[in-house]
């Protein structure tokens, strides 16, 4: 099992309390912490809104940041979970991902999804279609990224999409081309296009929703003629991890002292109950957190992309993690 961790990046609210001027040197901070703790991979989110609610908190752009890690990085890889393809046109995504993935050395990871977050599609002006509809547009992106990188001239005749003569130069470094992620669940048309063209998917909120999503995506593989052992597969993981009970309950409770301001009691208890206590939540001690996800390897996930929601102010989590659960899994 493989792992990449979260940079605070502001869309879950965990940059707040630390000053503009300062943000991008934490982000930095924590990315080369990243890096320095042996961990594969690096993540950002792309997203425009904070969530659980839109407020004046700032979020960092997540494709801005790629160029930005891949210069202060040297070693870890960088990825997004996941760009919306319909923020940007895949012919022009393709490009800027070619372009840093010369910048980082060829350490670029290209998350992909449909899109879901239709506050930020109305805000910046962009049609929020049926997921239908998405989907066919996420499908026709990521058909157009694969011969951006790979063809010297494309030309493309979509549903939702039209190149001419389209040219990509520089070409990415990796060979055949930068790694798809195909990240989402929806099973009669997502994950289609994921058995189609994933290297990586992502999906399962806990173990039953990944066990069935797993079956589901079998289920494409044999019908399109891919191999199912060929995809890895990959989910997401919220952690409170310390040394004792005692202090995961800590860290929990700072949890509840960071977001209560912004978002009152009930919303903040049911944060914690959703992110980091029910479901495919890891709050614990390292071996406990062993356990839980030990459990996931065996059903087959080959890589954990790990969230610490105080990383920007303290790594101790982050350093934990990597210091005693990944070598007891990788």
């Amino acid at each position: 099992m493989e792992f990449g961790a979260f940079v605070p990046q502001g869309w879950r609210h965990d940059l707040v309390g630390i000053p503009v001027e300062e943000q991008w040197a934490a982000m930095q901070s924590v990315a080369t912490s990243i890096e320095r703790a042996g961990y594969t991979s690096a993540w950002v989110y792309d997203h425009f809104h904070p969530v659980p609610e839109p407020t004046q908190e700032p979020v960092y752009e997540a494709w801005t940041l790629m160029a930005a890690l891949a210069a202060v990085t040297s070693k870890v890889r960088l990825g997004q979970m996941c760009t919306c393809n319909s923020y940007r046109p895949p012919s022009y995504l393709a490009k800027v991902a070619a372009t840093i993935d010369v910048i980082s050395g060829g350490r670029l990871e290209m998350g992909i999804g449909a899109g879901w977050y239709e506050h930020e599609y109305t805000g910046y002006g962009y049609p929020f279609p049926k997921p239908s509809v998405r989907i066919g547009q996420l499908r026709e992106g990521v058909e157009i990224m694969k011969r951006m990188w790979t063809e010297d001239v494309v030309d493309y005749a979509g549903d939702h999409y039209t190149l001419e003569g389209a040219l990509c130069r520089p070409k990415p470094l990796q060979n055949p081309h930068i790694p798809l992620w195909i990240a989402g669940g929806g099973e009669q048309l997502t994950l289609r296009v994921a058995a189609n063209h994933a290297d990586y998917t992502n999906f399962g909120v806990d173990l039953d929703q990944f066990n069935h999503k797993s079956t589901v995506l079998a289920g494409h593989c044999d019908a399109v003629g891919r191999d199912f052992g060929s995809i890895t597969r990959t989910s997401n993981f919220n952690v409170a991890i310390a040394e004792t009970e005692a202090g995961v309950e800590a860290l929990l409770q700072s949890y509840r002292d960071m977001y209560m301001p912004l978002f009152g009691a009930e919303m903040t208890e049911g944060m914690l109950q959703r992110n980091w206590i029910d479901g495919g939540g890891m709050a614990g001690t390292p071996q406990q957190i062993i356990e839980r996800l030990g459990e996931w390897k065996e059903a087959g996930m080959g890589y954990a992309i790990v969230y610490f929601a105080e990383a920007a102010y303290d790594t101790t989590g982050l350093e934990l993690f990597a210091r005693e659960v990944v070598p007891a899994l990788a």
